[in-house]
């Protein structure tokens, strides 16, 4: 394997970073229609929007002893059909079940207009989990009677080993299947990667050893490309306990496997003296690997700026280089007066430790201009954990006295999503502009389930939406932002245009509704239509937001 070391001596361009506050809007252009409410199975939930067509769109449910929370594997799948009026038209179980045997749901992916189940079974006796693949009858959603296994992986333990991931290209001409290899004691990292076209037939297939310790590196993204070829990004830590990512004891490694495997290159990412926080990349036009990130001066946790190259994988050529720190306007938008002339003092005696940065933010998505541009989206997401230390009577609390009290830990996790960043890049690596969308999303033990945004590209803008505090668009004598809590919420829309700018309007009220939106289920189902999913205990219905 060559390997590159790729330490980005950039060109700083200067930018006037657009730190628009997203100014609430009543004048919405487009339409919101809500369809039919249904009430769900008992203990299921709506997982995900799997694929639409000119008809409507398809909906996977899961079932699961306990519901959405216990975290385990689905006991029963449904595929459901809603047509364009949102209308629930078909609803239908897949038996998970073959020959007696109960398999574990993987994925359902769309390939070539035509649906597929893949499951898995640990066969215990062997010490290997196999994955096989099942078609669905698009029009009845019944699953066809032929079945066949495409895959299996070594598994000594079930709970920790043999498990698949997939990634389908962009033209949805091949399926990459990644699994990781068991460990060997005090053993280098081992994986396997496999290539199938979209017929699931086997185009090529390769285990693969890296030179680094199992215990300090970890792979985060995988992809294929329309030809097959396949690259991998990991994190390689100083020492094993760098998994926490709390210190600044890590680098970003891409590795690149070409030639139906037969040819692979390793590139460690560096960035000069700044350290790089985050990375992602995409595959561009060419063949070309798109890489986009944040860095920071200070730590893992916060961010100074963002950088952007382009990796040509058949001469290992980086180009159109650059970084940009944020504005100091655009990072402290939301400082108190006091808590900016302290930042403004620190970046003026250059001390890094006090200087202002951007912090806990998560980098979603990286999406390719038609220019060979790329846009970066990013949202402030962290969890906090909250002790609350009481004493007990009888299982009660008992805030008077202490008399045969017992002690008790309860232990709370407040799930922050908040505001999001949107850097536009140019085809040269120039940073054009960078917008902020102020969101403020805070929830108790619920893990964000109501968090969070849906994003579709419409046209010139990009778009989110999300779930906000109504007293945002109302008359306001300060600038104060309320958080979303559950209560008191409308619906969103958010639109970024072309040079930045970031409008936003109320677009439903989720009480007048009886719901309560989750964008993570929403999705972009056309041109200018988004799928809106709403629900409330056992009740749910879809809308439809056209934009």
């Amino acid at each position: 394997m060559k390997k590159y070391n790729l330490i980005l001596f950039a060109f700083l361009n200067l930018f006037l970073a657009n730190a628009i506050l997203a100014q609430p809007n009543t004048e919405f252009s487009g339409e919101m229609t809500w369809g039919q409410e249904y009430k769900e199975p008992s203990n299921s939930y709506l997982s995900e929007i799997l694929a639409n067509d000119q008809s409507g769109f398809y909906a996977l449910r899961r079932q699961t002893k306990g519901g959405l929370m216990t975290g385990g594997r689905p006991q029963k799948i449904y595929i459901e059909k809603y047509n364009q009026d949102m209308k629930l038209k078909k609803s239908k179980q897949i038996d998970l079940r073959y020959k007696k045997k109960n398999r574990d749901f993987e994925k359902v992916i769309y390939l070539n207009n035509q649906f597929y189940l893949l499951t898995s079974f640990n066969n215990k006796g062997h010490k290997a989990n196999y994955l096989f693949v099942q078609s669905i009858r698009k029009k009845s959603l019944s699953l066809s009677n032929k079945i066949k296994k495409i895959a299996e992986s070594p598994a000594r333990d079930e709970a920790k080993e043999g498990k698949f991931n997939f990634h389908i290209s962009k033209d949805s001409s091949n399926l990459l299947i990644y699994s990781q290899l068991p460990d060997v004691k005090k053993g280098s990292e081992r994986f396997s990667i496999q290539v199938y076209d979209n017929n699931f037939e086997k185009k090529w297939g390769k285990d693969i050893q890296l030179p680094y310790p199992a215990n300090r590196f970890s792979i985060t993204d995988y992809r294929v490309d329309n030809n097959g070829n396949v690259y991998l990004l990991g994190l390689l830590y100083e020492n094993k306990s760098g998994f926490l990512r709390r210190n600044v004891n890590y680098q970003h490694i891409i590795l690149a496997y070409t030639e139906d495997g037969e040819e692979s290159e390793e590139y460690d990412v560096n960035l000069e003296d700044k350290f790089i926080t985050d990375l992602t990349f995409r595959v561009g036009k060419g063949g070309k690997l798109i890489c986009s990130g944040f860095y920071s001066e200070k730590n893992t946790y916060s961010i100074k700026g963002t950088y952007f190259f382009q990796i040509d994988p058949i001469n290992s050529e980086v180009s159109n280089a650059s970084y940009k720190e944020f504005d100091f306007d655009f990072v402290t938008e939301y400082y108190s007066n006091r808590k900016k002339r302290k930042a403004k003092k620190a970046e003026e005696e250059g001390d890094i430790k006090r200087s202002a940065e951007l912090y806990q933010y998560s980098l979603n998505d990286l999406i390719l201009r038609s220019d060979g541009g790329a846009v970066l989206v990013a949202e402030q997401y962290y969890v906090e954990r909250r002790e609350d230390n009481r004493f007990t009577n009888g299982g009660f609390y008992n805030p008077y006295g202490f008399r045969n009290n017992q002690f008790r830990e309860n232990i709370e996790y407040y799930y922050n999503y908040n505001d999001i960043i949107i850097v536009n890049i140019k085809p040269n690596g120039e940073i054009q502009w960078a917008s902020r969308i102020p969101k403020r999303q805070e929830t108790l033990n619920d893990g964000g389930y109501y968090s969070s945004y849906a994003m579709a590209i419409v046209r010139d803008k990009i778009c989110f939406v999300y779930n906000d505090n109504g007293r945002n668009f109302a008359a306001k004598k300060n600038n104060r932002r309320y958080g979303f809590n559950g209560s008191n919420s409308i619906l969103a829309l958010t639109e970024v245009g072309m040079d930045g700018s970031v409008n936003t309007y109320p677009i439903s009220n989720n009480r007048e509704q009886g719901i309560i939106t989750r964008p993570k289920v929403c999705k972009q189902i056309g041109k200018r239509e988004v799928a809106i999913f709403g629900e409330r205990g056992k009740r749910f219905k879809f809308g439809k937001l056209e934009l």
